[in-house]
């Protein structure tokens, strides 16, 4: 097993003492010391010992990982001894961080090579490639000519290279490898980015030094060994930087009442320019691309002397890249005073100074907030202000929770995917097109991956059966792509093609179903929307893109062109776009909010002694406090507060016989036990089951459901069989199908040099569905497909848990007739009254049923 240690901090001589004098002099030519990061890291990195370095934004990670890096170049250079091959690899998610990181380390190069003429020293040119999906062939022909010493790539783009005949022959020698912004490849491109460095290992006859960057991330342990892999012959030291970068925080709601405040739409956008106008840049977050867009308009109508054009933008990633590089330049600049995004300006990229940070809503979690909190005040000793502005009552106390993690730096722990046989499929093949392996030899490479290190045999065999073509697929059009000799024990590639498929096929994003929004007649390219908008929409429709708002005139393919319509009142767009679901660390923490609640208003505790108790243990303002005092107090008198011992079930009879389960455990869980529970009561009788989910719970609703038996029969070792039929035969296993199908390349998205688009991949991939299923429902891509939407999508592990804690008596079930709603079931409720939701807005609907709950409790207002 990989070894762990902790680094440690160094000594300012010892790292002095290392540094090559032009080095040494370039760099207190621009600092006056070293910073706590580069006392962990640089003496490590140069001592060739494999590390995570973990500390907030702003923490001079980037200069710490390159330091001594730049040193050994250097000392090669003056000597003369610089060959043509790769040194160092660096590979991070976000391409825009790779074009960053290459700009940042051509100017310090450039200053040490014009520090080295001033002396008379002759230097070797170190030399920086880039390569990404964007890079030119002339650029990449040049690489080969002359090869880069620093290769700045991405995941993808580093898979590429490994599989490159001639730029192969690069990479015998790689000694440094930096993996940036490591916490946020908790994804298949994390898994495949894990199978990538096992590759690299392989290919350089030295072993390449492991540099992972990260913001403050947890479980630390975890993603030190995702990065340096599974071997009893590897350690990892972690450096834990301990930097108190300050954070100030507030949650604010635009109103005092949350329930009888009048306008709180109004009121959100006084607030949002009120902030805007105490500060010199704001960036405002949102959780969907459609309230990004939303933002932006009403900011524009509400204040039209203040916002246009020259001084607002939205950032999303419907929007073209050109349009995104030109906002975020912009933003360095200076040239604009707010931009609204959805997530895409979470992650590393330099935008400039920030002085604040809005987030409309919760951001989920409290690893996620701090990381947009870290885009303001992006150098280490700036503090970095953020304000949360929420318009409901659950939304108050879920920023207020997730406001205590942060200040407390509760961090929520990541999981990469595993044993994901889709990625794996993918990775063979480019493997087999870079060399005849044994297939020991093979699996063994594999297992090294921490991603994989608990891979079965025989889910590998499966993945070599598909590929080599032993499934009779051809009849689909799905061929074999690499042979196996079970004699020799080798596998190697298939065909004359094999390398131009693979090239043009890879990745682990799926492919959405976009339509390309353009300008006529000029046909330039703006943005794009999702099919399903585009079918609601009719020629002459006003919507809004980009914080611009287009009228519809025609389509051609899959093209829609429209005309600028600025005087016109829009549509704002439904974009396809998943809201975030709320993390589970932080969701335990919001039930541990809520029992210590339930017991001091069970102990009749004065109103003062548990307001000064929200304000101390939440780190809220008076007025937050009462709001949060007020709601959970409607709720005990009213009925009872869950808990972390209970599980209340609400049985409400509407227009339907309505069953309320205050699952506090966000909605990934929620879908498994949603899933799960509704599947039995259909079982025992009750065919046509209504569910709705929500971060805080979930509902049923039907005529005749059987519940008792329903919660009897659920066990914690029988869930998985359970949701395996409960999801066979939906869209969304379908759905994910198409996307495992596609990264284990049964749907090719390029071949012969013509592009499938969506709809015919997702025909494809409905024929093949089937195709498979006939054959066996075990086929290794269907079953990638089934963990995908268990684990991934949904949230089966903690699912179990929470059943798990039930069997031992941990947590109970108490189900309770209620003739409406209680409060903290309002917002669940709103789900299934779509009917009355038609004739009276949300907050009238909760304005209703509060003066009920009043009524119920003897408190008439």
């Amino acid at each position: 097993m990989t070894k762990i240690l902790e680094a440690k901090e160094r000594n300012v001589n010892d790292i002095k003492g290392y540094l090559h004098p032009l080095v040494k002099e370039w760099f207190f030519s621009k600092f006056a010391d070293f910073s706590l990061t580069q006392k962990y890291g640089v003496p490590a990195i140069w001592e060739r010992q494999d590390i995570i370095i973990s500390a907030p934004t702003g923490g001079t990670k980037t200069l710490t990982a390159f330091l001594s890096i730049l040193n050994y170049l250097v000392m090669l250079a003056e000597k003369n001894e610089l060959e043509e091959r790769v040194y160092a690899v660096y590979t991070s998610p976000l391409k825009a961080l790779s074009n960053d990181i290459h700009k940042n380390l051509e100017e310090p190069l450039a200053e040490i090579q014009a520090l080295a003429k001033s002396k008379g020293i002759k230097l070797q040119d170190i030399r920086v490639g880039l390569r990404t999906g964007d890079t030119t062939a002339s650029e990449r022909a040049r690489m080969l000519r002359k090869s880069p010493h620093i290769l700045i790539s991405t995941p993808e783009s580093l898979a590429i290279i490994l599989t490159t005949t001639k730029f192969i022959e690069k990479m015998w020698g790689v000694e440094f490898c930096v993996v940036d912004e490591i916490h946020s490849l908790d994804n298949k491109r994390g898994t495949y980015l894990s199978l990538t460095l096992e590759r690299l290992n392989e290919v350089s006859k030295i072993w390449p030094t492991k540099i992972g960057l990260s913001a403050t991330v947890e479980p630390l342990d975890e993603v030190a060994q995702y990065l340096v892999g599974e071997s009893d012959d590897r350690s990892v030291a972690i450096a834990r930087v301990p930097l108190d970068k300050k954070i100030d925080v507030q949650v604010l709601t635009p109103v005092k009442d949350l329930i009888y405040g009048e306008d709180i739409g109004v009121n959100t956008y006084s607030l949002i320019d009120k902030l805007i106008k105490e500060h010199k840049t704001t960036l405002i977050f949102t959780n969907t691309r459609s309230a990004t867009e939303r933002v932006v308009s009403h900011l524009k109508d509400k204040f039209p002397t203040e916002y246009g054009d020259d001084n607002i933008a939205a950032h999303h990633s419907s929007l073209s890249k050109a349009h995104r590089f030109r906002i975020e330049e912009n933003l360095r600049a200076g040239k604009l005073k707010v931009v609204v995004c959805s997530t895409s300006l979470e992650l590393g990229i330099d935008i400039g100074f920030i002085d604040l940070v809005i987030m409309l809503g919760s951001p989920k979690s409290s690893s996620r907030a701090l990381q947009r909190l870290g885009r303001a005040g992006h150098q280490l000793h700036n503090v970095a202000k953020g304000r949360f502005i929420v318009n409901d009552r659950d939304d108050l106390v879920e920023c207020s929770v997730i406001q205590k993690e942060m200040i407390e730096r509760k961090i929520n722990k990541i999981r990469f995917p595993i044993n994901c046989l889709d990625v794996l499929s993918q990775q063979i093949y480019g493997m087999a097109i870079y060399k005849i392996w044994d297939i020991d030899e093979l699996f063994n490479l594999i297992k090294k991956s921490y991603c994989y290190k608990n891979l079965r045999k025989a889910d590998f065999l499966d993945v070599i059966a598909y590929l080599s073509g032993d499934y009779e697929l051809e009849k689909s059009f799905v061929y074999g792509k690499i042979w196996y000799d079970p004699v020799t024990k080798q596998i190697g590639k298939k065909g004359k093609l094999a390398r131009v498929l693979y090239l043009t096929n890879i990745g682990t994003i799926p492919e959405e179903s976009f339509i390309t929004v353009k300008i006529a007649p000029s046909g330039e390219s703006i943005g794009a929307i999702d099919e399903s908008f585009m079918e609601r929409m009719k020629k002459g429709d006003v919507f809004v893109l980009g914080g611009s708002k287009y009228v519809y005139r025609f389509t051609r393919g899959m093209n829609l062109y429209v005309n600028s319509a600025e005087n016109r009142t829009p549509t704002i767009p439904s974009w396809f776009s998943e809201q975030l679901p709320l993390a589970f660390d932080s969701a335990l923490e919001i039930i541990r909010f809520r029992t210590l609640m339930k017991d001091k208003l069970k102990a009749g505790m004065k109103v003062e002694e548990v307001l000064e108790f929200i304000k101390e243990y939440l780190y809220v303002s008076e007025s937050t406090a009462k709001s949060i005092y007020e709601y959970f107090n409607e709720q005990h008198k009213f009925f009872e507060i869950p808990d972390a011992k209970t599980i209340l079930v609400e049985e409400y009879r509407g227009e339907k016989h309505y069953l309320l389960f205050h699952s506090m455990y966000g909605r990934r869980v929620n879908d498994v036990l949603s899933r799960a529970i509704a599947f039995l009561v259909g079982k025992a009788g009750e065919r046509d089951i209504e569910v709705g989910i929500n971060d805080n719970g979930f509902y049923l609703a039907g005529e005749k459901m059987n519940l008792e038996k329903a919660l009897k029969n659920l066990e914690p070792d029988d869930l998985e069989k359970i949701l395996k039929e409960a999801i066979e035969k939906t869209d969304v296993l379908a759905r994910r199908f198409r996307h495992c199908a596609s990264r284990a390349l049964m749907i090719l998205r390029n071949y012969k040099g013509q592009t499938k688009s969506v709809g015919k991949q997702q025909m494809k991939s409905h024929y093949l569905y089937h195709a498979v299923k006939k054959i066996t429902g075990e086929f290794p891509i269907l079953r990638e497909a089934r963990r995908e939407v268990l684990d991934d999508l949904m949230d089966l592990p903690n699912a179990k848990n929470i059943l798990t804690w039930i069997k031992e008596g941990k947590i109970k079930w108490k189900i309770a007739s209620r003739p409406i709603p209680s409060p903290f079931a309002s917002n669940l409720i709103l789900q299934g009254q779509s009917d009355l939701i038609r004739i009276e807005d949300k907050q009238q609907f909760l304005k209703r049923l509060h003066e009920l709950h009043m009524k119920s409790i003897g408190q008439d207002e």
